[in-house]
């Protein structure tokens, strides 16, 4: 399996990026925020990976995932799960669908951010109980076995297209109903004997007693004979696009891709702060006070001098009001990433783009200024990867409009 760099991100946590696995790379403090960066990864917008649908940003449609697809979903994971034991970290916490995320080439990789240094770094579930490993019930601890459990139940997930609590599943395998818990949109794609064996690993990962249930070598030597389709690109089988030039760009990320800072700042003064809702602290009335009559001045003085193109002064202003911290603004924190740029300081110019996002994770003008401070630094990879994620997310909202 192929392996990157080891990345130091915290002095408690030591991951590294795989084929298989995201991981987070950066941790770094920010006035009163917390950035965590990890390597550009995306889940299929608007993807409800229980109902195993998502939506095609490009045709507008909602499809199921073919079988295909599943299979490889559930093969690059349990890769994954090997991996990171043959790493000793075999201790993964709630392994749900919800930890998937695909690549640049759509391909399924594991969210590093359910692995745990000991068996009690979980807090608790966010599956319902009855999704839960019934040792972790008993003890409250996550071992190597519960791992395999919750990878039982995203087999039900690819199999049913439905989030089947496990006891009901194995009801069903026991009483040989295995059509019931066969998702009707894979009608044709698989045959009889492919089914009973994708169900005979469900079932050896969901045993009650955790010393029954496979290890991950096991799984993967089982999950690559039932590949299919194996010479077909993941975004061919997904029905996605692949590459920048498969994405209309929108003026906006035109602007992005041509460097053409005034058109941004056009665009962006033009927004104003209509993107703030729901993203911005609600003030209580103890906070009207002096210092905070004086905090909204400074970000009224840095609108007023983004506007009138004096982008030292806003830089000046905008720094005032967000160090404050009493009030959040993706908005503020655009525009002085934009004014940065304008200043030829472009990492500064990704560190408040970046912010931007993580106060708004689905705005689509926080991506474009990543993208546009990436180009400006430089690294052409990642400037692309950016502007893809910003068209789809321009996309995604254009069409919920």
């Amino acid at each position: 399996m192929k392996d990157y760099l080891w990345q130091n991100t915290c002095p408690m946590i030591r991951l590294q990026s795989t084929y298989f696995i995201v991981s987070l790379v950066l941790i770094a403090s920010m006035s009163s925020f917390i950035l965590l960066a990890v390597i550009f990864m995306f889940q299929i917008p608007s993807y409800e990976f229980h109902c195993l649908t998502f939506s095609n940003n490009f045709s507008g449609e909602t499809q199921p995932m073919k079988w295909a697809m599943r299979l490889r979903v559930a093969l690059h994971i349990a890769e994954a799960l090997e991996y990171c034991t043959s790493k000793e970290r075999a201790l993964y916490h709630d392994l749900n669908a919800y930890r998937i995320v695909f690549d640049d080439d759509v391909n399924p990789r594991l969210s590093c951010f359910g692995l745990m240094k000991n068996s009690r770094d979980g807090r608790s579930y966010s599956t319902n109980l009855a999704f839960t490993p019934p040792e972790y019930l008993r003890t409250g601890r996550v071992t190597p076995e519960s791992v395999m459990y919750s990878f039982g139940t995203l087999l039900l997930d690819l199999l049913s297209g439905k989030h089947i609590p496990p006891s009901h599943a194995l009801d069903l395998i026991r009483d040989r109903n295995i059509q019931t818990l066969t998702d009707s949109c894979l009608e044709g794609q698989f045959s009889s004997d492919e089914g009973t064996e994708l169900v005979r690993l469900a079932s050896r990962c969901l045993q009650y007693e955790p010393r029954e249930r496979p290890n991950p070598r096991s799984l993967v030597t089982a999950l690559v004979t039932l590949q299919k389709d194996t010479e077909v690109p993941s975004h061919v089988l997904m029905g996605i696009p692949h590459g920048a030039a498969a994405l209309p760009l929108s003026p906006l990320g035109d602007a992005c891709l041509r460097m053409d800072l005034t058109a941004i700042h056009e665009i962006l003064e033009k927004l104003g702060y209509k993107d703030d809702e729901g993203a911005a602290t609600e003030l209580s009335f103890q906070m009207w006070t002096g210092q905070m009559q004086e905090t909204l001045n400074s970000k009224k003085k840095g609108d007023v001098a983004f506007r009138h193109k004096d982008f030292r002064a806003s830089i000046e202003c905008y720094t005032q009001f967000i160090d404050v911290g009493t009030m959040v603004s993706p908005t503020a924190f655009a525009r002085r990433s934009l004014s940065y740029l304008m200043s030829d300081m472009p990492q500064e110019a990704l560190n408040d783009a970046s912010q931007a996002q993580v106060i708004s994770p689905v705005w689509h003008m926080a991506a474009y200024l990543q993208a546009a401070a990436l180009f400006a630094l430089g690294k052409e990879n990642e400037a692309q990867a950016a502007l893809r994620e910003a068209s789809i997310l321009e996309n995604k909202k254009s069409a919920n409009a």
